[in-house]
């Protein structure tokens, strides 16, 4: 994946500021980021959620609104108005230079812009919006302590997460003029709503209102546990990694996990796994085929946690063998082997306490493993898928003569 700077002019000639977030390979499709509210293309929601689209295939531009981020522009003479403009120029600048987009994506206010300038994009196939409100107007809510002062002076400064921003009667009167209703009576393309019930900024009720307001194809997916800016991580990587998924049925199909991590490696080898870093701490991707696992390290050591550890995926690759064996075997006996369970856990002791270690000094791995076989099976069957248990693949690996090569990509 790899990310390019771009600028492009809005309606006014104004210059606007954009990051446009490449996959590895050609794109399965091209998709527009909207951000929130006085936010900025950079907020964590837009450059997480656009990033692990990336990483799956799509191709997104997220841009700052006029007078926001590193865009022209005075932000006092903007509206929600001039925020449907600025989309569409971001379509417009898309379809110039690559291609037109075929996903709208918009967080908060940038959700319910995406909705009102899905009409002017012909191109667009699908839609999906997070913590966006039903109607623009929700945004006074943010303002209420100064919309009287902005009625009766013409304007005024509010505060929002700790900036100041110039607020201008024509901003309020513009917000009023627009209701969402109609656009998503005419929308006619799938709309993808995500909210999360523990929203602070925009109540769920937004999101229950924009789902009843739209035609089918239509969808809900509840965020529980996610604030409105998706601030943790694994809230945006599941917005994407769902969108994602839903989008396939419109926009093209998903890679591979092998395609989508191989981060310019190039195609996997038939029996080649892949494993590529994920994130500033020690989480892992791992591509096997069409499968995607992932590794990690417990909070305790500076991880995320997001999934097993190296450790954890070596006593997994053991216990899937053995039981697959056990399996296989009682299959050709004819043995009643009705259900297998392995439960597996690795440490560390002193060579002193092993019997069977060629080493009798420093520290040995050791790893325990026990069987629990379910079926009317006799002693001796029992006995012996024991010792058959030893005899799987991994197992033999794992014990036997061994050599790991180590190259370096060049």
């Amino acid at each position: 994946m790899t990310t390019e700077r771009l600028v492009f002019p809005n309606a006014a000639g104004q210059e606007l500021a954009a990051r446009l977030e490449l996959p590895d390979g050609k794109p399965r499709a091209w998709a527009l980021f909207a951000h929130c509210f006085t936010c900025s293309k950079n907020s964590h929601a837009a450059t997480r959620v656009s990033r692990q689209l990336a990483l799956r295939g799509l191709a997104v531009l997220r841009f700052d609104f006029t007078g926001l981020g590193n865009s022209d522009g005075d932000f006092a003479n903007t509206n929600f108005s001039s925020n449907v403009d600025d989309l569409v120029s971001a379509a417009q600048a898309l379809e110039q230079r690559f291609e037109a987009p075929a996903l709208l994506v918009g967080h908060s206010l940038g959700g319910a812009a995406v909705i009102a300038a899905a009409g002017r994009l012909p191109s667009v196939r699908a839609i999906a919006t997070i913590g966006a409100p039903s109607e623009p107007d929700h945004v006074q809510q943010l303002l209420e302590h100064r919309v009287e002062d902005i009625e009766r002076d013409g304007s005024a400064t509010v505060v929002l997460g700790g900036r100041r921003f110039q607020i201008t009667r024509q901003f309020l009167e513009d917000l009023r003029a627009h209701s969402l209703h109609d656009a998503l009576r005419n929308l006619r393309r799938p709309l993808l709503v995500f909210h999360s019930p523990r929203d602070e900024i925009v109540d769920i009720d937004h999101a229950q209102r924009l789902h009843a307001a739209a035609r089918q194809p239509k969808s809900f997916i509840s965020l529980d546990g996610a604030d409105h800016l998706l601030s943790r991580p694994e809230d945006a990587e599941f917005v994407a990694a769902t969108l994602a998924a839903w989008a396939a049925r419109y926009v093209g199909r998903e890679p591979a996990a092998s395609e989508r991590l191989a981060h310019g490696a190039g195609a996997l080898q038939p029996g080649e796994v892949l494993v590529t870093a994920d994130g500033p701490a020690w989480g892992q991707r791992i591509a096997v085929r069409e499968h995607e696992l992932r590794a990690d390290e417990p909070t305790s050591v500076g991880g995320a946690d997001s999934g097993p550890t190296p450790y954890e995926l070596l006593l997994a690759a053991l216990g899937s063998c053995t039981a697959m064996t056990l399996q296989m075997y009682a299959k050709r006996k004819g043995w009643p082997l009705e259900h297998v369970a392995v439960r597996s856990s690795h440490d560390k002791i002193h060579a002193a306490e092993c019997a069977r270690c060629e080493s009798d000094t420093g520290r040995v791995d050791r790893i325990t493993r026990r069987l629990h076989l379910t079926g009317p099976l006799d002693d001796t069957q029992r006995a012996r898928l024991l010792e058959i248990a030893d005899r799987c693949p991994v197992h033999r690996t794992l014990t036997g003569e061994k050599q790991i090569v180590t190259t370096l990509d060049i």
